[in-house]
């Protein structure tokens, strides 16, 4: 059988390969919080501040985008820049990232996506804001999130404020549970609901520190159990919406979105877009402060996995 001598489809910056050859600790980071998230020019501020979290910790940052159809693990100064400024950037996922890469086009990676490429590029851990579900009315529409199928099959620890709460989190919750993905509250017996800390919805498993996280991939990794793992971090007490006060907002939000004919991908940058207005930037002040908290641990958990892996 001839072997497949291809080179790996991504290209990955020289400090980003030096980490994962050497085995030092390196954390993908996506991009669509560039260019969907948030507005210029507080996107490339909250980049480059979540970059500089991941750094504090010893890890490597490998921001994931798609750049005149490159797949990259790993984005230079002015090319995070330029895309923060770009316009018509394609947002990501399983079934549309080749096509950018087909077109030449410039894309930026959602959870899926951004779990792909750090699989291509040999990183295990990823930290991002929060993840993709099921969207309410699922039970109608079907529209549920590439990023949990995502989470069934990449060997990727995501880190994460619980899924965003402008879905249908017990759906979601109970969507993980059917794919196998293993969900770990970080701190508490609840799941967080990004913007607040409890979503009133009772964690699958829990963990308390960085060690156990790094133990229980371990003993996965040895079961031959494939797939990732979710941790869900709370975002810090002083920074976090009240999930009474998220309700109305979101509840609004909705309503607005439906009357103004939002579908499809575009429904979930537009409620962000809008609850920022809802809450008087508010919503906007803690996603840029649990992302931060997110990336500060992502980085004890790529330096937590790289410690064991020298150790076996």
């Amino acid at each position: 059988m001839q072997t497949d001598t291809r080179p790996i489809p991504i290209t990955v910056t020289d400090e980003v390969a030096d980490a994962v050859r050497s085995g030092r600790p390196v954390v993908a980071l996506e991009s669509t919080i560039v260019t969907h998230g948030m507005p210029w020019p507080q996107n490339l501020e909250t980049a480059r501040a979540v970059e500089a979290a991941v750094r504090e910790h010893g890890a490597v940052p490998a921001t994931i985008a798609v750049i005149e159809g490159d797949l990259c693990a790993g984005l230079a100064p002015e090319v995070l820049e330029r895309l923060a400024q770009a316009t018509q950037v394609m947002k990501l996922s399983r079934a549309d990232l080749a096509m950018a890469v087909a077109r030449g086009a410039n894309g930026s990676t959602t959870v899926a996506a951004t779990m792909i490429a750090a699989s291509l590029a040999g990183i295990h851990v990823f930290a991002t804001g929060g993840i993709g579900g099921v969207h309410r009315g699922a039970e109608s529409s079907f529209d549920i999130s590439a990023d949990l199928q995502e989470l069934s099959r990449s060997d990727v620890t995501v880190v994460c404020a619980g899924a965003k709460a402008i879905l249908d989190l017990p759906k979601t919750l109970e969507v993980l549970e059917t794919l196998g993905v293993p969900v770990l509250a970080y701190g508490q017996d609840t799941l967080p609901a990004f913007w607040s800390r409890d979503s009133g919805l009772a964690a699958p498993l829990r963990v308390d520190t960085v060690e156990e996280i790094v133990a229980f991939r371990a003993a996965r990794q040895r079961l031959a159990i494939g797939g990732g793992v979710l941790v869900a971090r709370p975002v810090d007490a002083e920074h976090e919406i009240p999930s009474e006060q998220m309700r109305t907002h979101i509840e609004q939000a909705l309503r607005d979105a439906a009357t103004a004919g939002v579908r499809g991908k575009a429904v979930t940058p537009w409620l962000l877009g809008h609850l920022v207005t809802l809450t008087g930037g508010r919503s906007l002040a803690t996603n840029r402060e649990l992302i931060l908290g997110n990336a500060r641990l992502a980085g004890q958990i790529a330096t937590g996995y790289a410690g064991r892996a020298r150790q076996d």
